[in-house]
């Protein structure tokens, strides 16, 4: 089959790709309608003035095959900052059925500037055999009240491998590119801990405009339902 020949990914299996740990998906591409799923991610960073625990729970659902809505929270230690829309949806499978593409919307309303930012992304996976698979999201971010001025470039990239029936390894790449620029270098490893829970866990680097680069961990719990 051609590599572009596309199938509604409802009348095949979706490959089975999984989720950046930093930047993850409303639902994986190809979810079925009524999976649901609540995770927790917090990060910060190990060196600076003040380093700031981010983390943020979220509640994600499939409300139809390939098509899923994400309500989340973002909170700085105890402060709430963000009110945060996602919605994805599937356009279906590729290559036979070893790569699947979709397109994700992400709205958040920031409560400080009182201003809805948008970001929109093409997101694409591939499966390369039993063990290895990519996940990579491209789009433009930070489009808010300020216009043009505000956006940026997002790239988000992640490859992984299977390294057992319940543990993945991988390395998610983050870029922001614009009038501000940070980058994100995050080794992670995924490991289920039972059929419906599972937790990863990363430690990496992040650096932003006219900053160092500083070491940052993090975390994510996630249960299916």
């Amino acid at each position: 089959m051609p590599l572009l020949a596309c199938a509604p990914a409802a009348a095949q299996e979706a490959p089975d790709i999984a989720e950046p740990m930093v930047f993850d998906l409303v639902r994986p591409l190809g979810a079925r309608r009524g999976e649901l799923e609540v995770n927790t991610l917090a990060q910060r960073d190990l060196s600076g003035p003040s380093p700031v625990v981010g983390w943020a729970p979220e509640v994600e659902l499939a409300v139809a095959d390939g098509f899923a809505l994400e309500l989340e929270l973002p909170f700085e230690n105890r402060r709430l900052t963000d009110l945060k829309l996602g919605v994805q949806g599937t356009f279906g499978l590729l290559d036979g059925g070893r790569g699947i593409h979709g397109v994700q919307y992400l709205g958040l309303w920031n409560r400080e500037h009182r201003r809805w930012e948008s970001s929109l992304l093409y997101v694409i996976g591939y499966r390369f055999g039993a063990r290895v698979s990519t996940l990579s999201m491209v789009g433009i971010g930070d489009v808010g009240a300020a216009g043009a001025a505000e956006r940026a470039l997002l790239v988000n990239h992640t490859s992984f491998y299977a390294a057992g029936d319940d543990t993945t390894v991988g390395i998610e790449i983050n870029v922001r590119a614009g009038r501000e620029r940070s980058t994100l270098i995050m080794p992670q490893l995924h490991q289920a801990l039972s059929p419906r829970l599972e937790v990863q866990a990363g430690l990496g680097a992040r650096r932003e405009t006219g900053d160092a680069w500083r070491p940052r961990a993090g975390i994510r719990l996630v249960r299916s339902l």
